[in-house]
């Protein structure tokens, strides 16, 4: 007779606990035990418990690689969903094994664990294990599949097993609700979130914190009347009541330098969109600026030409926007514009803007704006750049380039890698949460009637041909952060925060996937060789990138390096590239005119004409500020349940070389989130976005 002590844990969000019966089937190499209720006198499973038990075997099972659970109907309680986090057993001869789960239950089913121990398919050379992971493969395929979204950009997840539940009650003659919530004044598709599977859905209490959010603050901004005003604002001073009460050290400073040309110019190195601007080698032909222009903007004894030669201009080209159609907000036509920006590296180390361009037409009805025209005409130029860049940033650097792309990289991860690979293991924490925040944003944003429809000025088609067009242009090279910097030519570009900042956690990423890849795959052959991790790329490319050849994107990995940069790409992109250009959105937007959604009058086609009162009369109006500032105070902080970078409490890795490496990359990190506070200390605008405290392991909001 052969005992084996068995401990159960659930998890510990609200309702992860069940009263359905657990039963429990153990296999080893030398044989399986009998199916046996997990039962003792009390209370079982319930949410947040380690329970223990003791299974008799008639022999010893030898080395222990499987276990089934299986949930069944109890005698007395209706069915619930149940949360394992893992379960662990010790032997006869007292080795301990862990089974990680991390998973809901949902129904009566009986679920497979592996063995923790990372495996690719070359490792696995028992028949039930080579069939267990074909068998999880194959299902989770069938389950999780994929759905065009817009063509034109990464597809992403459809269940077709979850459909609404037939009311067989129902009165034919009762009006369906039309998923307006009364007083929140945008259309919330419902269905985008209501039937996503269990594991991919926010926990209990982060749901909560998401809706505490943002009920309490739709029901303000309806009391104010910030949703229904439809007229303009008719003092600056006045959209500052719209948080009356919100303030940290940067949303102050951007209320009070805001129409600096030097904040101006910063926003481009250290604000939410820092990934635009390029080093300028030649002013280009549909941008005719002449020395004469910016000469008196330029330090003295020095000319255009010789800035360019010593590579201090710089170029913002919003081109992406070009012949994109408006729509109308509030009953009144919208617009926008396509504009080019040059900027200059005082002596001081300041990025100046010295001429802008509303269109990427020159002509007698396009002026170039200089810092030295008149004080309303020069703001309101910037401010249509500001607009361009609300397009850049939410569209393309935050909506495109980190969730949608995240998504694909999540799916093709769910449906293409079994629990025990060891790029599962790696990749499931920076996975968490981004199919469901993905959802949510499908629901309040990109459908009709939602923040999009009702709060830009390029409205649903127009986001969506905007990153379509971004989609097309993407190139893996770009994605590669190190080299993105060196093909926009600002790697020696002085307080360049997000530059240094990013390359440092960068680095702290790099060196702990090289040794988690190092220590499953010794040699080339063995990335060549595992089939699984080449349909996982493949798989990527197509549904990801569409098939784009172009894209440069690789449809096999062949080298150990290439995969080492393949997965850093991954997790950087679904963290702290995340981090960076959302992490600091309400705090650089809730001042609307540093970043408005929409333009209600056309670009200047003349100077001289700005007045304080076609400024006010060109911002969004009161309505249309509220509806973005409500979504973006939603949106913009992360609700309880985090998870900092490096932090991952669910154990899937248990050799001992990655547990190392993940400590090493804790204390990597910890030690970078120390030089950045040191180095804030000293800075008039901190830039904290990037400081590993900050970042979340996953997109999950």
């Amino acid at each position: 007779m052969a005992t084996y002590k068995v401990r159960v844990a659930t998890g510990n969000d609200l309702l992860s606990g069940t009263l359905d019966s657990i039963s429990l089937t153990i296999v080893g190499t030398q044989g399986e035990s009998h199916k046996q209720l997990l039962n003792h006198c009390g209370r079982d499973f319930a949410t947040g418990a380690v329970d223990q038990y003791s299974v008799q075997c008639q022999q010893d099972l030898g080395e222990l690689i499987l276990i089934r659970l299986h949930k069944e109907r109890s005698s007395v309680f209706p069915k619930n969903s149940w949360y394992c986090n893992y379960v662990q057993i010790c032997a006869p001869n007292g080795r301990i094994y862990h089974f990680p789960a991390y998973q809901w239950m949902d129904g009566y089913k009986t679920l497979a664990l592996r063995e923790a121990t990372g495996k690719t398919t070359a490792d696995d050379t028992l028949p039930i294990l080579l069939a267990h992971r074909q068998e999880e493969i194959r299902a989770k395929q069938d389950f999780y599949r994929w759905r065009v979204f817009v063509p034109g950009l990464p597809n992403y997840v459809h269940i077709p097993s979850y459909h609404p539940p037939v009311c067989r009650h129902r009165n034919p003659n009762r009006r369906e609700w039309n998923g307006y919530i009364p007083g929140f004044p945008i259309l919330i598709n419902t269905k985008a979130t209501k039937y996503l599977d269990l594991n991919l859905r926010y926990s209990f209490i982060k749901t909560a914190f998401f809706f505490l959010r943002l009920g309490p603050k739709a029901l303000s901004f309806k009391a104010r009347g910030l949703l229904d005003c439809e007229r303009p604002w008719k003092r600056l001073k006045d959209i500052k009541k719209v948080f009356p009460t919100y303030k940290t050290v940067i949303s102050e400073y951007v209320y009070n330098h805001w129409a600096e040309d030097s904040f101006f110019g910063y926003q481009y190195l250290n604000g939410v969109n820092p990934g635009l601007i390029c080093r300028c080698k030649q002013i280009p032909d549909k941008f005719p600026v002449t020395d004469d222009m910016v000469a008196p903007f330029l330090a003295e004894g020095t000319c255009l030409q010789a800035e360019l030669e010593k590579g201090n201009i710089y170029l913002a080209d919003y081109r992406i926007l070009e012949g994109i159609p408006t729509i109308e907000l509030n009953g009144r036509k919208q617009h926008y514009c396509v504009p080019l920006c040059l900027l200059y590296l005082d002596p001081e180390g300041k990025m100046m803007p010295i001429a802008i361009q509303l269109s990427q037409t020159p002509g007698p009805d396009c002026p170039i704006f200089l810092p030295s025209d008149s004080e309303w005409d020069w703001l309101l130029a910037k401010t249509w750049v500001r607009h361009a860049e609300f397009y850049s940033h939410e569209a393309v650097s935050h909506l495109l380039e980190t969730h949608l792309i995240a998504e694909a990289f999540c799916l093709a991860m769910l449906r293409q890698l079994p629990m025990c690979h060891p790029l599962y293991k790696l990749l499931i924490p920076h996975t968490r949460y981004t199919i469901q925040i993905n959802s949510i944003g499908r629901a309040l944003l990109l459908n009709e009637g939602g923040l999009i429809a009702r709060g830009t000025s390029l409205g649903l088609e127009g986001i969506a041909e905007v990153m379509v067009r971004a989609l097309s242009e993407i190139t893996y090279d770009r994605l590669y952060l190190p080299n993105d910097f060196v093909e926009r030519g600002v790697q020696d570009l002085p307080q360049y925060y997000y530059r240094d900042d990013s390359l440092a956690v960068w680095d702290a990423l790099e060196r702990y996937v090289t040794e988690i890849i190092t220590y499953y795959y010794p040699n080339d052959a063995a990335v060549e060789g595992d089939p699984e991790l080449q349909c996982w790329v493949q798989e990527i490319f197509k549904e990801g990138l569409l098939g784009r050849e172009s894209s440069g994107f690789p449809t096999c990995l062949r080298t150990v390096p290439e995969l080492i940069r393949y997965v850093t790409i991954i997790i950087y992109t679904c963290s702290a590239k995340h981090a960076a250009v959302n992490t600091g959105q309400l705090e650089f937007t809730s001042w609307m005119p540093n970043f408005p959604p929409s333009m209600r009058n056309p670009p200047m086609q003349v100077k001289g004409l700005t007045t304080e009162k076609t400024y006010l009369d060109t911002l969004p109006d009161v309505k249309t500020t509220g509806i973005i500032l409500l979504v973006l105070w939603t949106l913009g902080r992360e609700p309880d349940d985090k998870r900092p970078l490096g932090h991952f409490p669910d154990v899937h890795f248990v050799e001992e070389v990655p547990r190392r490496s993940i400590e090493a990359l804790r204390q990597r990190l910890a030690q970078i989130s120390h030089n950045i506070r040191q180095r804030n200390k000293c800075l008039p605008i901190p830039y904290y976005y990037l400081d590993p405290v900050l970042i979340e392991n996953s997109i999950s909001i």
